[in-house]
């Protein structure tokens, strides 16, 4: 392991005066390790096997990492604890060792603030002697604005938050972020998403998520008023889908165009169940929902719009542009998981927001994406594709499996969610103080695919596009600078969305960026991204001793090399140098100060544990 770090690091501290870049300008690397090597050496990383599961791909990952003092023997800390531990005890699988302090830091900063911590907090954190210090840093990253920005951009990734919101994607995002910061229960949320009227989603913010869903149903409208610029009724369609998968974690898509049966039987068990006309009735509570597209002078007005519920109903027979014909059938609203009917005094979509909050679902499905988001991996995988029908360990249907890896540890979270009125803080509060999220990465031992449900590792991923670029900024104190309305912003993930051209765009996008277009999906690995990072303005622009770079600043204020080398390594990977690697680093500083200090940086950029959260 310290040989691979030395691939890594050594060929990078190589570069004579005449090769490494000493101005802003675009640098021109003569790499040591050619392009071509670099994909071919990696590859196994950035494009595994695509049957390799997330514990193969972790083995890869974290045989790059560093021995450190892991703790054997993780305590049970919550109930947790109780269910994960518990289940490998009676099967004799063996957890891996509790992380480091170093790597604890890291994955829980970038699991709920989607930012590296600072060196300087690095250094604390590792220094603090309190037993109760992990705790403690759970609660002061949830309080951060660091926090709210970075679930406020999860949440528009999840809503697709776009160009079809209009000038209603920042009033969006704003009140996401409010919601957040007040900790706000989030069945109010999902339930004012839902009932959401208004003159102008331009005035009222929950009212954007149904704008952005709309399917424009011709280019030119008749009048001021003309209902058919938008497609009514494959309106109601799409968001039905969407309040099935985001609320419950069913996919509704293949019932919302024909019957499960005979079609279904070997991908979802509840679905091949369910007739069309059950999706008609589930979408009719969107039925009298009226979504009437503002047009001026011959032009729509930046996707604004009214939405209220002046329509007579869903007409099951009517027609679609997106979907085969409907053939009609009941349309009177019944919730498609119990056959409730509305109630004759409350508007159907009112009444729709409340059945769907108050099921045990809706927290079960809430629960499975929030532990996905911190496990890597759902209970229920993927974590939006429940089938109901195979949730009971003790009514799984003939020749068909459990489908949740732990269904009581899921009931027990939900319930949990729910008892605690919904709060997403404590939900993820419970999960970071567990024992089980804070496994390594490392499993000592021979790792077996089966260990995987058990969750008997941390598992591994990549970072988004935004989190790496917010790394990069952090780790090299070069912001990005972005428009924000009036103001000029530092983060990616403080954005409502993506923003930047040229060559951040292409960085962005080769990383995963989400253009939010289709749903979101877990980023996969690419050639592209390796070479990428080597050669990216993003990156070599921002290690260059210029200006007012962390490069230039760590120069000019530690004359002693080796705690320079100390702090790019804190402040980049979030841990020390091992003797090997500080000894290839303070030999290049003594070549030359500048130059070496700045492929340093270059290379820690590069290192696999940067552009992973582990």
């Amino acid at each position: 392991m310290r040989h691979l770090k030395l691939v890594w690091i050594a060929p990078f501290l190589l570069y004579s005066a005449e090769q490494t870049p000493k101005t802003a300008e675009k640098p021109m690397r003569e790499e040591a390790l050619s392009p071509d090597r670099f994909a071919e050496v990696h590859a196994p990383l950035f494009a595994p096997n695509e049957r390799a599961g997330p514990g193969e791909i972790t083995s890869r990952v974290a045989a790059r990492l560093p021995e450190g003092e892991r703790i054997a023997g993780a305590p049970r800390r919550n109930f947790v604890d109780e269910h994960i531990f518990g289940r490998m005890e009676r099967d004799g699988v063996r957890p891996a060792p509790v992380s480091t302090d170093y790597e604890f830091l890291r994955r829980v900063s970038l699991d709920l603030t989607g930012r590296i911590p600072s060196a300087g907090e690095v250094r604390e954190f590792a220094a603090d002697r309190d037993a109760g210090k992990r705790e403690k840093l759970i609660d002061r990253l949830l309080k951060s604005e660091a926090f709210v920005d970075k679930w406020a951009y999860f949440f528009m990734d999840l809503f697709r938050a776009n160009g079809k919101m209009g000038r209603g994607q920042n009033l969006f995002h704003y009140w996401m972020k409010e919601n957040l910061r007040v900790d706000r229960p989030y069945d109010e949320v999902a339930r004012a998403i839902i009932g959401a009227s208004a003159k102008s989603n331009h005035v009222v913010a929950a009212a954007n998520v149904i704008a952005r869903e709309h399917v424009q149903g011709k280019a030119q409208p008749d009048d001021g008023e003309d209902l058919g610029m938008v497609q009514q009724l494959d309106t109601h369609d799409e968001l039905a889908i969407l309040y099935g998968k985001t609320f419950l974690g069913v996919n509704l898509s293949c019932i919302s165009c024909h019957d499960g049966r005979g079609r279904l039987e070997k991908v979802n068990v509840w679905l091949s169940k369910r007739k069309r006309t059950e999706f008609y009735q589930f979408a009719g509570f969107l039925g009298r929902s009226r979504y009437l597209m503002y047009w001026e002078d011959g032009k729509p007005q930046s996707g604004e719009f009214l939405i209220d519920d002046g329509n007579p109903g869903y007409d099951s027979r009517g027609a679609s542009m997106i979907r085969v014909p409907r053939f009609g059938g009941a349309a009177s609203p019944a919730f498609i998981l119990t056959g409730e009917a509305p109630r004759a005094v409350v508007e159907p979509r009112e009444e729709m927001g409340r059945m769907l909050t108050a099921h045990p679902q809706f927290a079960r499905a809430a629960a499975n994406m929030f532990w996905w988001r911190l496990m890597g991996r759902g209970i229920v995988e993927p974590y939006d594709e429940f089938d109901l029908d195979r949730q009971d360990p003790d009514r799984v249907p003939a020749s068909w499996q459990l489908q949740p890896t732990h269904p009581e540890l899921l009931d027990e979270l939900a319930g949990y969610f729910r008892d605690n009125n919904h709060r997403i803080r404590q939900l993820l509060r419970l999960i970071c103080g567990s024992s089980a999220y804070q496994l390594s990465a490392r499993y000592e031992g021979e790792w077996k695919d089966r260990y995987t449900d058990y969750f008997a590792r941390k598992f591994v991923r990549l970072l988004s596009a935004e989190e790496l670029h917010d790394a990069i900024t952090t780790a090299t104190g070069v912001p990005g600078r972005f428009k924000y309305g009036n103001t000029e912003v530092a983060m990616s993930m403080q954005l409502s969305g993506p923003s930047g051209g040229g060559e951040l765009k292409y960085f962005m996008q080769t990383f995963g960026q989400s253009n939010r277009n289709n749903p979101p999906k877990a980023l996969s690995g690419s050639p592209l991204q390796p070479l990428l990072l080597m050669q990216s303005p993003v990156v070599n622009e921002r290690v260059l001793a210029a200006g007012d770079s962390r490069v230039r600043r760590l120069l000019d204020s530690y004359s002693d090399d080796g705690e320079l080398v100390e702090q790019m390594f804190l402040g980049t990977i979030s841990r020390l140098p091992t003797e090997a690697e500080r000894e290839t680093a303070m030999a290049a500083l003594r070549g030359s100060r500048v130059e070496g200090a700045q492929n340093l940086q270059w290379a820690l950029l590069n290192l696999t544990e940067f552009f992973y959260n582990y």
